[in-house]
């Protein structure tokens, strides 16, 4: 495959890089250090980001956005995190579902949302998808037991439709303008037959916030509560067809959803690189600098080796997906079980070279890098992305 980047990708990664360096670094520390978790937001660098197009990057020209294909895409998400993660993820969130937006929804549905998306530089985009009951099984739900995954209800009545229930950990949650949710219109049959996608902006009466969770990781990135008392959505808002909400987030819009989280991966990596190659060759333990030390070496060449796979990884994929080449959703994956190890094992290899001094928090960032890497672990569900890469895999 050809890895030449071409004039317009380079442009937008050297944009990227001098935002994150300029802008995020400068602020990274202060937000994950403040205690209460709807806090550590701050509005001002998403208002700024958003004015060179990190949170419309993915929206078409036709509607005013930039367009940038999945290898632009990998190349400014990795810059970015490698300042921090948390307020990549902001970013790309919105992303993740203007490519829904996008490839979905109607014509009337992009007018009414799409619109006052890319003018309003506060507009952020969520999916309610979690609930307090259905965490895991929602995304490999069994296929004979109709009571596993989604609980919350959706009712019809008329042009109307009443939504009932709790969504929880949701992405943004306390900050979006417009959620994505899904819900069980049939709870009947199995989810993957009996769930409806709805557009439901904040403001929807009966939609209500509740807490922020507060989490060791990604603290500037909002996770809350959302909870549907009788929420009135209107019939217009639903995604594709009623009970095929499986059907509108299974087309080529998801292949973006694990390449996203591996592209910030990529960026954590290169920070953690970075961080342990100057701590080696600065310190002085007494007798000769730590990159003179063999087992250091070792360390540090596992570190160079891991990140750069995973980065060869993600372009792969993304230029698959941009080529739209069969077999994608299996690398997607596969990928994406790769990037929850090489980020753990990278992020605490540079705690090791740090040694008392990064456990002590002398170096705040590399205990930030260490916390941030877990929520990998969590993303997607982790444990369920290594079954069904493996069932893609023996079965495709």
């Amino acid at each position: 495959m050809n890895y030449t980047l071409t004039e317009q990708q380079r442009l937008w990664q050297a944009t990227a890089r001098a935002f994150a360096q300029e802008e995020m670094l400068p602020i990274s520390l202060k937000c994950d250090a403040v205690e209460d978790p709807f806090e550590t937001f701050d509005w001002e660098i998403i208002q700024k980001g958003s004015k060179l197009g990190f949170r419309t990057a993915v929206v078409g020209k036709q509607w005013g956005g930039h367009g940038i294909d999945f290898v632009t895409q990998a190349l400014v998400m990795a810059e970015l995190a490698k300042a921090d993660s948390a307020i990549t993820k902001t970013f790309s969130q919105c992303w993740k579902w203007s490519h829904l937006i996008a490839e979905c929804c109607t014509e009337d549905q992009k007018a009414r949302f799409l619109k006052p998306f890319i003018e309003d530089d506060t507009f952020l985009l969520g999916h309610a998808g979690t609930e307090p009951n259905a965490g895991s099984d929602h995304r490999l739900p069994p296929e004979d037991d109709s009571r596993a995954g989604w609980k919350l209800k959706a009712e019809r009545h008329g042009d109307e439709w009443l939504l009932n229930g709790e969504k929880c950990f949701i992405a943004n949650g306390s900050v979006a303008k417009l959620f994505f949710v899904s819900t069980r219109t049939n709870p009947n049959v199995k989810q993957t037959e009996g769930s409806t996608e709805f557009l439901v902006p904040i403001d929807t009466p009966g939609l209500r916030m509740g807490k922020v969770f507060n989490k060791s990781g990604w603290r500037f990135y909002q996770n809350g509560e959302l909870i549907f008392e009788n929420a009135r959505v209107p019939h217009a808002n639903i995604i594709g067809e009623v009970n095929g909400g499986h059907k509108a987030r299974s087309g080529g819009a998801v292949k973006f959803g694990d390449l996203e989280l591996s592209a910030n991966a990529v960026g954590v990596c290169d920070a953690a690189v970075e961080m342990a190659m100057k701590e080696a060759a600065t310190r002085w333990p007494g007798t000769k600098y730590f990159k003179d030390n063999q087992t250091i070496q070792l360390q540090l060449s596992e570190m160079h080796m891991l990140t750069e796979a995973l980065r060869s990884f993600v372009m792969r994929v993304a230029m698959e997906a941009d080529a739209g080449l069969s077999g994608q959703n299996i690398n997607n994956v596969l990928l994406m079980n790769f990037a929850s190890d090489v980020i753990q094992r990278v992020t605490r290899l540079n705690m090791d070279i740090h040694g008392g001094a990064g456990v002590a928090q002398m170096h705040p960032r590399v205990d930030k890098l260490c916390r941030d890497a877990l929520i990998w672990t969590h993303l997607a569900g982790d444990s369920v992305q290594r079954m069904k890469g493996v069932r893609r895999l023996a079965w495709a």
